[in-house]
């Protein structure tokens, strides 16, 4: 990922929170037909490993995961809030005219190979601990146990897991802070007062920095 020194993050504990924030994750390889990529549920620990250790699991019927099973390197990719920026934003644009249009993001990019594995009791585990943070908080939260168990066993057989160390681990928080302190003001005000929650979501960020 490119990173201009304004917008890299480092802090351990910054990063972690944002992949807990974006739960849905985007695994890329590069295999023999090309790259390949598939949007997963991943659970991350933050204390297994230097950088932290991703848990997830692919279908069976995805060939993706027999590349990680050769070696492949994976990116996985954890997506915050995003928001397009008019040069309108900035209070400079009305003394000069010069700006352009641009994009503010925040991106976490994780690097690692995975152990691939099918042990149904590791397996089972894995997917409760993933139901059991998406259900908390529901009125009536469904659990594995609540389904028959020949039914899970039956599931547990179509999907494959794996656990990936985090290698490397880059952060980037593109929020503006490249520009002066009026035209950040402008955007972060702006954003604060859009329709769009995404945006908002954005806005907040900036308010954090």
């Amino acid at each position: 990922m490119y990173l201009p020194s304004a917008f890299r993050v480092e802090d351990l504990p910054h990063l972690h929170a944002q992949i807990d924030a974006s739960p849905l994750a985007i695994l890329v390889t590069l295999g023999a037909q090309g790259p390949e990529a598939s949007h997963l549920p991943l659970l991350l620990d933050p204390q297994a490993g230097e950088f932290g250790t991703l848990h997830g699991h692919f279908a069976r019927a995805n060939p993706q995961w027999r590349q990680l099973a050769d070696g492949a390197e994976a990116l996985v990719i954890f997506s915050g809030p995003d928001a397009y920026v008019s040069p309108g934003y900035y209070p400079s644009k009305a003394e000069h005219g010069k700006a352009v249009p641009t994009w503010n993001y925040i991106a976490v990019h994780a690097y690692g190979q995975a152990e691939i594995y099918d042990d149904p009791q590791r397996l089972r585990a894995l997917v409760s601990r993933l139901s059991e943070r998406h259900e908390q908080g529901r009125a009536h939260p469904w659990s594995v146990d609540d389904a028959p168990p020949g039914y899970i066993d039956g599931m547990l057989r179509a999907i494959v897991g794996f656990s990936l160390p985090i290698r490397r681990l880059e952060g980037k928080w593109k929020l503006s802070q490249n520009r002066n302190a009026e035209d950040f003001a402008g955007v972060r005000d702006a954003l604060s007062v859009s329709p769009e929650a995404n945006e908002r979501a954005l806005a907040q960020r900036m308010t954090t920095l």
